[in-house]
Order: structure tokens, then C-alpha cells, then sequence
């Protein structure tokens, strides 16, 4: 369960943030601070796409180096620095996936397959999971990130909304639109 922080704690971390970024805008040591912050966040978004480690700490790593690069021309819009670099994040995979024409992979846990499916489905099985997989597989790349970043990965609506470029409630709409999809896939006779 994530942390909650107050609106004070929340106002100071953001200036924290912004004071780090404006350093490092101008100093490439100060990037350091914002690297440790959130390395493990964003490998941990880049493997659940690419389900390789060493491919995955390749891509985290681009990430980094585009952001280093990229940095002195970021300007501070009130959202916070790791939605930047998440987008960097989904664009360097997307290249990747160019690159290499590379399949996308889902790291699935069978539990939260469970938990999407459970209230369409009385009682779950392993035919079941198969047919949920293979009715993700049949959704466009948004609809499978927002299911897979709501679901699979806990993220709230507003998160999904900085990384994708969306307000916090079109994203909520985009998720459901998605889950409605997915719902009428899956349940497609075969």
C-alpha cells in the first residue's frame, strides 16, 4: 500500500524536486539524486514490458542518459519529475520494440488475472486464464498499458494520466473503455 503523504509533506518533496532539477540542469552531479529516486521505478515499468532483465536495464539505462541529455531544456508544469520520465520510458520501448520487432511480453501473476476477471467469470479456471490471455493479446498497445498499469501494476488514475499524457479522468475513461473491450473479448465465443 502506498505511502500518503500530507499536503505539506507532499508541497515539500516537490520543492526538494524542483531545487534537484534545477541544479542538475546546470550541474550533471546533481542528476545523481533524481537517478537513485527513481531507477527502480522505471526498470521496474521497462521489465514488465520486455520480461528480460538485461534487456530491460539496456532500456532503463537509455532512459537515463535521454533524460541527462534532455534535461536542461525540461521546464516544471506541476507534474511531477517521474511522469517525464516515464513518457521517456515508454518511448525508448517503443523504439526497442521497433528496433528489434519485438514481441510484447505481459508479466501476469495469476492472482491479479483472478482479480480481472472474477466478476465476469463465477468460478475461474486455468481455461479461463488462457482465454483472458489470449483476449489481452487482441487489445490495441493503449488498452493493454492501461490495463496492465491499473491492474497489474496498482498505479492510480492519476499516474496512469502523467504517463501517458492524459488528465486523471481521461484516463479513467480510457481504462474502462479498455476493461469494457477486454470484457466483450473474452467473453466472444471461440
Amino acid at each position: 500500500m502506498p505511502l500518503q503523504l500530507s499536503f505539506q509533506q507532499q508541497s515539500f518533496l516537490q520543492e526538494e524536486e524542483k531545487t534537484l532539477i534545477t541544479r542538475a540542469q546546470t550541474d550533471s552531479r546533481y542528476f545523481a539524486p533524481l537517478y537513485e529516486r527513481y531507477h527502480d521505478a522505471i526498470f521496474r515499468y521497462v521489465y514488465r514490458r520486455v520480461d528480460e532483465e538485461e534487456k530491460a536495464y539496456d532500456i532503463t539505462s537509455n532512459v537515463f542518459v535521454k533524460a541527462l541529455q534532455a534535461l536542461p531544456k525540461y521546464e516544471y508544469r506541476g507534474l511531477p519529475f517521474s511522469a517525464w520520465l516515464f513518457r521517456i520510458a515508454k518511448s525508448e520501448l517503443y523504439q526497442s520494440f521497433r528496433d528489434q520487432k519485438a514481441q510484447r511480453t505481459v508479466s501476469i501473476d495469476k492472482v491479479v488475472l483472478q482479480q480481472v476477471v472474477e466478476e465476469w467469470v463465477e468460478d475461474y479456471t486455468e481455461l479461463d486464464k488462457q482465454r483472458l490471455m489470449n483476449s489481452l493479446q487482441k487489445l490495441n498497445e493503449q488498452q493493454l498499458q492501461l490495463i496492465e498499469m491499473r491492474f497489474f501494476e496498482k498505479r492510480s488514475f492519476k499516474e496512469i494520466g502523467q504517463i501517458i499524457d492524459l488528465s486523471e479522468n481521461n484516463a479513467k475513461v480510457k481504462t474502462f473503455r479498455a476493461v469494457q473491450k477486454l470484457k466483450i473479448i473474452f467473453n466472444q465465443k471461440e
